[in-house]
């Protein structure tokens, strides 16, 4: 028996005692859609090859996003590194060119005058004279 207030399906359509097949039959419809997306899910987590082969796609798909922008770092670095290399090379051109140019300078300055080139080759040999004296009477 029914408590108070409570109505059964078939009571709602005005049609008391009998149930309306139309409603049961969406009803089952409903509930056999319900049950194959469930039974499909459960497939689809029992069906290990293919979630492992998923899983490696996907690890696959990351590692060649991974190499391709580590690709575009060492092809940036590689660029920025030959740069650095012309400018040193360039300097260093610039560099060799007045140092050569340093020699010359001196070199002209020591034909003009060559005394202070003597006074300094005296002074070295002094030095080396006074070096070879105190480590002879040492031995």
């Amino acid at each position: 028996m029914r408590a108070k207030g409570e109505q059964g399906m078939s009571e709602k359509n005005g049609s008391p005692g009998k149930p309306d097949v139309t409603a049961l039959r969406a009803e089952i419809k409903q509930t056999r859609a319900d049950l194959g997306e469930t039974v499909q899910a459960l497939a689809a987590k029992a069906d290990v090859k293919a979630r492992a082969r998923e899983q490696v796609e996907q690890t696959r798909q990351k590692v060649r996003a991974q190499a391709v922008e580590a690709g575009e770092k060492v092809r940036d670095v590689a660029y920025l590194a030959g740069d650095r290399v012309k400018h040193a090379a360039a300097s260093a051109r610039d560099n060799a060119a007045g140092a050569g140019e340093r020699a010359q300078v001196a070199g002209e300055r020591i034909r003009r005058n060559p005394v202070p080139v003597v006074a300094f080759l005296a002074g070295v040999a002094a030095v080396v004279g006074v070096i070879l004296v105190v480590r002879g009477r040492r031995s």
